[in-house]
């Protein structure tokens, strides 16, 4: 039973919390309540609808191969219809008409117009795309374009208030709002390079593309992807960050194309198993099974054995952990790794070297492969082909080739490069192919 005493505490914290809420600012700025309209007026005219119309070939039940040949019916092919989908984007530098947006929005797309926050409608280009992390660079001719500021996604802390600027559903300019959930998000798609920001905002299909900005007005983020049963919002949206987005950007604009660094090693994931058998007790990190000669970790003295912690300070927990963070940054840049030799914690510096990747390869080559990219592996030293990435749904994708896998063998000939992939490839329309997929081989075939 509450005493006197606890009912008149009780009663003077009602009354003060009450003051306390009473309190709250009648003003932000010059606005007489508090809103974030002024942020919002300020930003939005940087975000752009994007609709992206492609040409398919829809094949009646008579153009299906299988089909045809049983009933003994010549090929009557399909007819050409137009599909339309629509996305959002970010104008990065308006002088010279570059937009931000995501690869999955813009791929395959015969034509690429945007519709800015007046209503006007311009035509686009794509300037480049990279698959593995899911951004796209599309250019703009026009004048008096709005840009909005990129941020430091790096200093981007969970908590933080941001607002989520897009075209769900193809309504146009949209606007949410909410926290950042976590950061340093991976694993939601096994295709790529990951390092998401998670956040509450609400994202929804047409959102891809747009930004997630920081309550100073920078772009922080591309929203890219949501976790949904249903397809739609949840609370859970996953956006690219700008430190990224921005690295991409600019080797796009730099080079043409991706430059991802390159260590040089061919790596397996310390677990409590493995642990056990090599007498240590570490038991998480990427322990070294092979250093490529002349590459990255060469020069920085890393041996077999050795297992990597921390890169550029940040930890290790595995190979995968260790090939994303590798893969997120570009050639040439110095990274600071962290290993443990012999039960002592060593460090050291080396300069990444530069994958050999042939993009879009397996488009080129034959029709099972679409949606693959491939480089010549530096993880053995009879050659090989590794799978950088696959896109989610892609031909490559639904015959179970993964990122990571290396192909050693096509129809029991031997892979050791590029070259060798492509001329078995080009010429069977059936292939056999052995795949590495960490320490065990496999067979897929593909049609």
């Amino acid at each position: 039973m509450m005493t006197k005493s606890r009912i008149v505490w009780s009663s003077i914290l009602l009354i003060l919390v009450s003051q306390v809420w009473a309190a709250l600012p009648d003003h932000v700025g010059d606005q007489t309540v508090p809103t974030l309209a002024p942020l919002v007026e300020t930003v939005s005219p940087a975000v752009v609808n994007i609709r992206v119309s492609q040409t398919v070939n829809t094949r009646t039940p008579f153009g299906d191969e299988a089909f045809r040949h049983f009933f003994g019916l010549p090929d009557s092919g399909g007819r050409l219809r137009e599909i339309a989908s629509a996305g959002s984007g970010v104008i990065v530098d308006a002088a010279n008409g570059y937009i931000l947006t995501n690869h999955h929005v813009v791929k395959n797309a015969d034509t690429i117009q945007i519709s800015l926050i007046d209503g006007e409608i311009l035509d686009a280009v794509v300037v480049g795309s990279d698959a593995a992390t899911d951004i796209a660079v599309l250019k703009v001719d026009a004048e008096n374009l709005v840009e909005m500021p990129i941020g430091d996604s790096t200093r981007v802390r969970v908590g933080d208030f941001v607002l989520a600027i897009g075209n769900p559903f193809g309504l146009g300019h949209t606007v949410t709002s909410g926290i950042v959930s976590a950061l340093g998000r991976t694993g939601i798609s096994r295709d790529g390079y990951e390092d998401f920001i998670q956040t509450d905002a609400s994202i929804n299909p047409g959102n891809s593309g747009g930004a997630l900005v920081n309550m100073r007005g920078e772009l922080v983020g591309i929203n890219s992807a949501i976790i949904s049963r249903t397809g739609n919002n949840v609370g859970i949206g996953f956006a690219v960050p700008t430190e990224i987005a921005r690295s991409i950007m600019l080797q796009i604009l730099d080079f043409g194309e991706v430059r991802r660094g390159l260590l040089g090693v061919s790596i397996q994931t310390i677990d409590a198993e493995i642990a056990r058998a090599l007498e240590t007790s570490v038991t998480n990190g990427a322990l070294i099974t092979r250093v490529e000669s002349d590459s990255a970790a060469e020069r920085a003295g890393l041996q077999v054995d050795d297992i990597i912690v921390e890169v550029n300070h940040k930890k290790i927990g595995g190979a995968a952990a260790l090939r994303n963070t590798i893969g997120l940054m570009r050639s040439g840049d110095d990274v600071n790794i962290k290993y443990i030799r012999d039960g002592s914690t060593r460090s050291t510096v080396t300069s990444l070297g530069q994958q050999q990747s042939a993009r879009n390869v397996g488009a080129e080559i034959h029709p099972g492969l679409v949606g693959a990219e491939f480089a010549a592996s530096s993880s053995r030293g009879n050659g090989g082909v590794e799978v950088i990435s696959i896109e989610p749904g892609s031909p490559a994708a639904q015959r179970g080739l993964r990122p990571g896998d290396i192909i050693t063998a096509v129809n029991r000939r031997p892979v050791q490069s590029l070259a060798d992939l492509n001329e078995i490839a080009s010429n069977n329309r059936i292939l056999f192919l052995l795949v590495q997929r960490g320490d065990r081989a496999l067979m897929l075939q593909v049609r």
